[in-house]
Order: C-alpha cells, then structure tokens, then sequence
C-alpha cells in the first residue's frame, strides 16, 4: 500500500515529515523489560544505548522506566520519576540534538518529562486509561501524543482477552479517543494499535492483516511489534532469536501504512524503511 497522505508533526518546534516512515529506538531503563537487551541502568550503558540508536540512523529515542510487558510489577510514580529524570539528564546533557519521546502513562510523569526536560513526545501505552489526567494534561502541553490501543492493564491485559471483531473495536475505540483528544485541543496526534496490549496472537495477526484500515483516521501510525511474542510464538523460538520475524512484519506495516516503527534494532529497520521508501514514489 503506497502512504500517499503528507503527515507531519511538530517535534520541539520544527516540523518532522512522516512521510517518509522514522524509526524509533527503545531505551529501556527497567531491570525487568521482556527483552534483556534492551535493559539499560548505568550511565555508560544509557549512554552507549542511546548513541547507538542516533548512530544507526534512529530520528527518535523512546525511554520508558515502567515496564509494560504482561505481569509486569506496578512500580510507583516517584520510582518511576527517579529513573527518567536520571536518564534524562544524562541525555540532555550528552546529546542535547537528541528526539526524546517518553513512555508512560502517568500525566505527572509526562509534564515533568516535558517542561523540566524537554522531552519531545509523550508515548501512552493506554490513551488516558490509566490516568484520566493524561488527555488534558498532553494537549495543554502541546506535544505530539501516542495513543495506544490496550485492553486492561500490563498487570492483566493477556488473561483471556476477547473481542467479537478486533479491527472494528480498535477502530471504534480510536474514534473515541482520537475526538475526546481533539476537543481537549490537542493535535499532532498518533495512533498505536497496541500489537500484543489486551490481545492473542491470533487478535494481533487479523489486526495486522487490516492494518490499513487505520488509515480512515488520516493520522500517523505507529507500530511496535519489535521481538514481541505474536513473533516468536508463532515461530517458535525466543526474543532473542525474533529479530529477522521482526524485519519481516516491519517490512509488512510499512507496506500497510505504517509510518512510524518501534523497535530494539534500529539498523535493520532503518533498511526496511530505505528499501520501502525505493519502492514507493515520492517517499
């Protein structure tokens, strides 16, 4: 499917071209993420993280210190708090060029990112869920906002999740929250399908194979589907080994309108991208 629609969003007051699909890297800074690459908790391994995505051609690092794999533990806001403000520090003091966006679904949390630390984009697992202040709280703050569809929360969302027809209940959910976002003012908003948030392997695969009908809301798309177990289940194997089933359904959403990739490996989608972008005109 060619993305023919020009999106943009502001990013820190300049204008970023979705047009051509960004790659955004993962910054873990948990002891407990699913995939134990992507756990970074010194300095030296923040720091060596995040230059590494900007190095293989990331345009932006997405650092969550709250981890939302299933049965993940329900950390506080202040431990929460600590572990970003130390990690944003570091960053904005090393590589202040740096496109930070920050995953969390707390509102505190995503003010204090914001105005303390220039944090670019807010990232919400559960589209104000979670926190009913959230929604208010990013569009005063007037920053590109991820929405994610999610059904539960990390604590309970894979314990037998049911739908009567995934596609059309997250598109009738997005259609939800994508108006209560614009009525609070808010713009510049992106949606997420929540690949493995709430759903089985097979909800995640009828989702992926109508992944295009997303593209009614006219707004970016982000996908995370990076080393995640609708991969690895199905192939049989472990995160570890996910990385080239990972390449492969990259390829297929961007092929579906994809514009913006999650991802551990930020080079392998970076040539995704290149190779989709040879065969689409204009991207």
């Amino acid at each position: 499917m060619e993305n023919k629609i020009a999106r943009y969003i502001n990013v820190n007051g300049n204008l970023m071209d979705l047009t051509r699909p960004k790659v955004m890297g993962i910054l873990n800074v948990t002891p407990d993420s699913f995939y134990a690459g992507s756990r970074k908790q010194s300095e030296e391994d923040i720091l060596l993280r995040a230059r590494e995505i900007i190095d293989e051609g990331g345009d932006i690092i997405d650092i969550g210190a709250y981890s939302s794999r299933p049965d993940a533990e329900n950390i506080s806001t202040e431990e929460e708090m600590s572990r970003l403000k130390n990690a944003l520090t570091l960053l904005n003091r090393e590589i202040p060029e740096a496109v930070i966006s920050v995953d969390t679904f707390r509102a505190d949390i995503a003010k204090m990112c914001v105005e303390e630390h220039g944090v670019a984009i807010i990232n919400d697992i559960s589209a104000g869920c979670m926190d009913d202040n959230m929604m208010p709280t990013a569009a005063k703050l007037g920053v590109p906002y991820i929405m994610t569809h999610m059904k539960g929360t990390p604590q309970d969302m894979q314990k037998n999740p049911e739908y009567e027809n995934v596609v059309k209940e997250v598109i009738y959910y997005f259609s939800e929250k994508v108006q209560k976002m614009r009525d609070l003012g808010g713009k510049d908003i992106i949606i997420d399908p929540g690949f493995g948030f709430g759903k089985t392997l097979e909800h995640n695969y009828m989702l992926m194979n109508k992944l295009e009908e997303l593209q009614i809301f006219e707004l970016p798309v982000l996908v995370g589907i990076s080393r995640k177990s609708m991969i690895y289940k199905l192939l049989d194997n472990s995160p570890e080994d996910a990385l080239n089933g990972t390449t492969a359904l990259n390829t297929i959403s961007l092929m579906k309108g994809a514009n913006i990739l999650r991802v551990h490996d930020v080079k392998e989608a970076c040539e995704a991208v290149k190779i989709y972008c040879k065969l689409v005109v204009g991207c």
